[in-house]
């Protein structure tokens, strides 16, 4: 009995050295205080919180529509649907390496936009007025190798705005949807010839099928082995990818 008692007085020493010890450690208090403005300046750091947040929840689509990103997304999912494997790759799997992908291709580009904008903003050498103009600069560059005419025309005719003498004239709420429109025309053809091989195996198995009388065998079952088979004889990650990259070159 005195044993367990000696335990229990022990056990009771160290709860109350640590305890002492957890009062020693000092909890960060996080508050968030909501007033009126009474300056000007507050009102216009007000403003620039309020547009650090919209600009942060609207990246993945800034991401998604200014980048290779659209493209590349849309070819992977068309491989997909192609090979008949609607599990295989995981969707996030290919979101994951369209994303880097997007990374390397745009790697010049951000690049360019950190050196001339962000450095020296961070630097406190321009304002931010400055660093958005000058670092909206390479991205336009991008967007205006890749987009069509015929999609510029497009929404500057729904735009209602005069015809601009240069590309550089046009503002960049008509480059961007412009732009996302060629990404979706260009991913919706490459899709296209990812089909043909794929359909060639199809018919082909059909075919054979059909001509050994095995019509309750489905084609797609059989087919499905031949075509993983062909995509991995030809290589055919690595010549999509290097294909996909090439495009944007």
């Amino acid at each position: 009995m005195k044993k367990y008692l000696l335990i229990f007085f022990l056990l009771t020493l160290v709860c109350q050295a640590n305890a002492q010890q957890s009062t020693v450690i000092p909890f960060p208090r996080i508050g968030i205080d909501v007033g009126t403005a009474d300056k000007p300046q507050d009102v216009s750091v007000t403003l620039q919180l309020l547009l650090l947040m919209t600009v942060l929840s609207l990246a993945p689509s800034i991401l998604i529509m200014t980048t290779a990103y659209l493209r590349i997304i849309i070819v992977f999912h068309f491989l997909k649907t192609a090979l008949g494997t609607p599990q295989m790759p995981p969707g996030q799997l290919l979101a994951g390496i369209a994303m880097f992908i997007t990374f390397f291709i745009m790697a010049p580009t951000w690049k360019q936009l950190n050196d001339d904008a962000l450095k020296p903003l961070m630097d406190g050498k321009i304002t931010v007025q400055t660093a958005y103009d000058k670092g909206i600069e390479p991205v336009r560059t991008f967007m205006f190798k890749h987009v069509r005419d015929e999609d510029l025309e497009l929404f500057i005719g729904l735009s209602n705005m005069p015809k601009p003498k240069t590309r550089t004239d046009l503002p960049t709420y008509i480059v961007i949807p412009a732009f996302a429109l060629s990404e979706l025309r260009a991913g919706f053809i490459i899709g296209f010839f990812l089909f043909i091989p794929f359909l060639m195996v199809d018919m082909i198995v059909s075919s054979i099928l059909m001509s050994m009388g095995m019509m309750m065998l489905p084609p797609m079952m059989i087919s499905l082995p031949f075509k993983i088979l062909l995509f991995i004889l030809v290589d055919g990650w690595n010549l999509i990818v290097g294909s996909l990259v090439r495009s944007f070159g």
